[in-house]
């Protein structure tokens, strides 16, 4: 079965008969064809299929409400058959080859990890210049090397949307970090598109179309996959191509490249997705009376981690969070001491598991004081630095106004406050292009060398006559 790709190249007697020809590397297969589309036509599955005898199965529905613009029309013609989903090694291999003789791909994974603790990878979707591919890593026998060596490929760029996630499933199972990435979630909010935009709304927004999210919450790892299913899949990949070239063209224009360039250095940071158990309490939130009821919380936090990796369970079938600040408080002796918090069942106490958290209550018990910090007992703020949080947020949402980037791109509430406290202040506002766009900025509005006054209608940091900023 070969493979067509469609673009569009004339329309005649609209709306009557849309001309397509086919761009393939079989000369003998690249006749043009043609067939008709009726009037109004909503792509809501936007996707076309044909076999070697031009069969059609349009995949569409059809709406009097809706039309569909040229663009629209030709920006969806480019389908392998039915949506072959590769199953065997060969496949994978011959279709990464071609995939790395791009500059840059989409890329984005399908998974699932409600009962486990490391994702199951289910599906991986990718595309290039003429080229989309579904892969099914769960098939028998296949295997992913060569996925994994086109995700090394330093000659590639590798687009995702949101790509933490992505990127650790890849980190897990090849212990590699996809690179040079592009993370277009990341990418628009530095071009001012919002806090944390999600996929369907950059669609939305920069190519005017609508994702069918009906099979958002899918499981899966349940086979066959239905053609609504893949459609989706695809659809994830196929739209972030011109989305990328959107934002990239942005940045190349704003002269931000430098800034995605350092969110994606911290992205693609082994440290970023190392789990290490001795670390897991600082996932937790610190309802604990004493440093002493801390270490036992530090204790049981890494047992319930290691715990949970070895076994491939999720944090909380192995114990909940509320179970383990009863337990650090209360510190109990036995068993029967255990059985008592409202917290745990009796038949949790009876387990082998109450062993182990009876083990780790003893070892936060012994445990050297000086490896436990001390405990924030959330003193209120002063009236001076309540007052100086308050101008540093009106500053930082003038400052996110004016460069069009999201608030929370720049810094976040609690750094306003750290700020405020300590001009030498360990956040990432006060690194790299955060500091160049408002940090520098907010420490001299600190020091009283900026006033903030309404200029042309908007907020604005203006030096203060004598200070070092007017100079």
């Amino acid at each position: 079965m070969h493979r067509k790709v469609f673009s569009l190249t004339r329309f005649d007697s609209w709306p009557n008969q849309l001309i397509l020809k086919q761009q393939l590397r079989e000369p003998s297969l690249s006749s043009p064809i043609s067939f008709s589309i009726p009037k109004h036509i909503c792509f809501s599955k936007s996707k076309f299929a044909a076999d070697n005898q031009n069969n059609f199965d349009t995949a569409c529905k059809f709406s009097s409400q809706r039309k569909t613009t040229l663009r629209t029309i030709a920006r969806h013609c480019a389908i392998s058959r039915l949506m072959e989903v590769i199953t065997e090694s060969k496949k994978l291999k011959q279709a990464c080859d071609a995939l790395s003789r791009n500059d840059h791909i989409t890329v984005d994974t399908e998974f699932v990890r409600e009962t486990t603790f490391w994702p199951v990878l289910c599906l991986i979707q990718m595309a290039g210049d003429g080229i989309e591919v579904i892969v099914d890593p769960l098939a028998d026998g296949i295997d992913l090397a060569p996925f994994f060596k086109l995700m090394g490929d330093e000659a590639v760029v590798k687009v995702f949307h949101a790509a933490r996630q992505d990127v650790e499933i890849i980190y897990h199972l090849a212990s590699i970090i996809p690179h040079p990435i592009f993370d277009t979630q990341v990418a628009a909010m530095v071009c001012g598109f919002g806090e944390s935009v999600s996929y369907s709304k950059l669609v939305a927004r920069l190519l005017k179309e609508e994702i069918d999210k009906t099979s958002q919450f899918t499981d899966w790892r349940h086979r066959p996959l239905s053609k609504r299913q893949l459609t989706y899949a695809l659809a994830d990949v196929t739209h972030l191509r011109p989305i990328y070239e959107h934002l990239a063209n942005e940045l190349e224009r704003s002269g931000r490249s430098h800034w995605l360039a350092e969110e994606m250095s911290v992205l693609t940071a082994p440290a970023t997705y190392e789990s290490h158990p001795e670390n897991a309490w600082r996932r937790l939130k610190l309802r604990v009376k004493s440093r002493k009821s801390l270490a036992i919380m530090m204790e049981l936090a890494a047992w319930r981690e290691t715990e949970a990796q070895n076994r491939n369970l999720p944090r909380s079938r192995v114990i909940k969070d509320d179970a383990i600040y009863d337990i650090a408080n209360q510190a109990p002796a036995d068993k029967r001491q255990l059985v008592k918090l409202r917290t745990i069942h009796e038949g949790f106490a009876r387990s082998e598991r109450a062993n182990a958290v009876l083990a780790a209550v003893e070892r936060g018990l012994a445990r050297d004081p000086k490896s436990v910090p001390p405990l924030k007992r959330g003193t209120p703020p002063t009236p001076r630095t309540t007052a100086i949080v308050e101008l540093l947020r009106v500053h930082l949402k003038a400052t996110a106004a004016h460069h069009g980037v999201a608030t929370k791109m720049i810094a976040t509430a609690d750094e306003l406050e750290r700020i405020a406290l300590e001009d030498s202040a360990d956040v990432q506002a006060l690194k790299g292009w955060r500091r160049e766009l408002f940090g520098e900025s907010a420490l001299a509005l600190k020091r009283g060398e900026l006033a903030l006054a309404m200029v042309d209608g908007g907020v604005q940091a203006v030096p203060l006559k004598g200070s070092k900023q007017e100079a």
